[in-house]
């Protein structure tokens, strides 16, 4: 242990040490913020998907998203739209090629109690816009448990 001598003649030892408590502070805050902030930043529309076994699929640009919900209305990227404007509208995103010359990806969610033809009449709609980059998103997790599945 080092201490100051009086022979030092009124010199100080330069002090080593670090404060931390403001970083801790600091780290204390950004960690609540985040904590608060993080289930904002997944908002939607609430579909209730179907489950599945496949794996997430990777993702080089933001891709636009349809949801089709429970009552049958139609959302392009969270802005509702009706089934008369889809075309309109998927043609303009055929219109935008990324940088390596492919049109944009897009996920399509619906919710497992609609029509099956409804979904496919989108389908149809995004193939016919040349929209091939077609996802269709589910739940991870597993085959659906419903009365048919034993």
């Amino acid at each position: 242990m080092n201490l100051p001598s009086r022979s030092g003649r009124g010199r100080r030892a330069p002090m080593a040490d670090i404060n931390v408590t403001p970083l801790v502070d600091v780290m204390l805050v950004l960690l609540i913020i985040f904590m608060v902030t993080a289930p904002l930043l997944t908002s939607g529309v609430p579909v209730n998907l179907p489950d599945s076994r496949a794996k997430a699929l990777d993702q080089e640009q933001k891709p636009e998203q349809i949801a089709i919900d429970e009552q049958g209305r139609m959302f392009l990227n969270d802005d509702e739209i009706t089934e008369g404007d889809l075309p309109a509208r998927l043609d303009a995103i055929a219109a935008r090629k990324g940088p390596d010359g492919q049109v944009p990806q897009v996920y399509l969610r619906a919710d497992r109690a609609l029509d099956y033809g409804r979904v496919m009449r989108v389908m149809g709609e995004l193939n016919r816009a040349g929209l091939n980059r077609v996802s269709l998103v589910t739940v991870e997790g597993g085959p659906s448990q419903g009365a048919g599945a034993r």
